[in-house]
């Protein structure tokens, strides 16, 4: 009997331990049962697709890093080069040029005259004296003439525009040349002219041919030349290449 009562009274104390268990309701559902729960998981949600659209985009459109501008360079680079994987050279146009004797070979012809220096000796300052008209001036050039008073060709000492085409009563035909750096080159006692002012001329290209003046009738057929820089009359031969 005791033992039967004993049962009965396990049975009722588990029935009510199951049901107060039953009864109660989970953790889940306590915190689902809270009003700002639904909000926050909403918010959450939203700030992660937000997130993600963000990197997705920043990743698309990513500005030019350095690596970009690397591969521009090595693009540029690579547009430079030619088919046969060398860089393609780049002509030099602006070469500055030599002065050049105005002749076609310097060595047929010899300085008959030379140009008057105030730093020479009285001999050779008297042998560079210009006689005309019982008057003696200065030579503001050097003369060339061939040994058997030949005719020779008048040659461009540098290339340049011709500024300048006379015919003058003492000095003959007259052809001026304008350069670079206020540089200029005259040839005179001419024959043949070539040229005309406005001209462009190439360095040795024929311009003339030498001939006579009534100045220095005594050279016969020559070439009378200057170099004019800064508007002052220098020696051709300190820039002339030697013989």
């Amino acid at each position: 009997m005791n033992e039967q009562n004993k049962n009965q009274n396990h049975e009722e104390s588990s029935k009510n331990i199951m049901g107060e268990r039953a009864s109660q309701p989970s953790s889940w559902k306590k915190l689902l049962s809270k009003r700002w729960v639904y909000p926050a998981a909403y918010i959450a949600a939203a700030a992660i697709i937000l997130t993600l659209v963000w990197v997705y985009q920043d990743t698309s459109t990513k500005p030019l890093g350095q690596d970009s501008a690397a591969q521009e360079t090595a693009n540029s680079v690579t547009d430079d080069v030619g088919l046969n994987g060398q860089q393609e050279s780049v002509e030099v146009v602006a070469q500055s040029e030599n002065l050049v004797w105005p002749v076609a070979n310097a060595a047929e012809v010899t300085i008959v005259k030379p140009f008057f220096d105030e730093t020479a000796s009285e001999d050779e300052q008297a042998a560079a004296m210009v006689e005309y008209d019982q008057t003696f001036t200065a030579n503001t050039g050097i003369d060339l003439a061939r040994s058997d008073d030949a005719a020779f060709d008048v040659k461009a000492a540098l290339s340049g525009k011709v500024t300048r085409v006379e015919q003058h009563p003492l000095m003959g035909n007259i052809v001026e040349i304008t350069h670079d750096d206020n540089l200029k080159t005259v040839y005179q006692s001419l024959d043949q002219v070539k040229v005309k002012e406005g001209d462009e001329v190439k360095q040795e290209q024929v311009i003339a041919t030498s001939g006579r003046n009534e100045m220095e009738k005594d050279l016969n057929n020559h070439l009378h030349f200057e170099v004019i820089q800064e508007g002052k009359p220098v020696n051709p031969t300190t820039l002339l290449p030697q013989k």
